[in-house]
């Protein structure tokens, strides 16, 4: 091996390519074209072009809101906030602790009336 050769590869050592510790590799943009779309990506992405999403999303506040769900839950977060002592929760206990008995919560007749709403939009856009 020559001289230039040897120095040149101690010198530059330190730039031969490495897995990174810190981060994962970072993908081929071939692999991300190819892949396609799952059927739930497919419904989301209809759901929003058609605006749809939006009024489903406004249905949803005005039924809870009509059976007392949201009241019932800032009365659960009210009285979490009274028992923890004001100064000592955040927001994210709040959600730790209020969401699942939230989604718990909402009504059967609710639940049903959305369902019945998205099936109805995905017969008409023949998804």
């Amino acid at each position: 091996m020559s001289m230039f050769l040897k120095i040149y590869k101690k010198q530059f050592s330190c730039y031969q390519m490495r897995p990174s510790v810190n981060r994962p590799p970072t993908p081929d943009a071939r692999l991300d074209r190819e892949k396609e779309p799952s059927v739930l990506e497919i419904i989301n992405i209809k759901l929003i072009e058609s605006g749809e999403k939006e009024r489903l999303m406004e249905l949803l506040r005005e039924r809870l809101i009509e059976c007392g769900w949201k009241d019932e839950m800032k009365a659960l977060c009210r009285a979490f906030v009274k028992k923890k002592g004001r100064n000592n929760v955040t927001v994210d206990d709040l959600v730790h602790v209020i969401m699942p008995k939230g989604r718990a919560s909402i009504p059967d007749s609710v639940k049903a009336e959305l369902l019945q709403r998205i099936r109805t939009f995905l017969v008409s856009a023949a998804v």
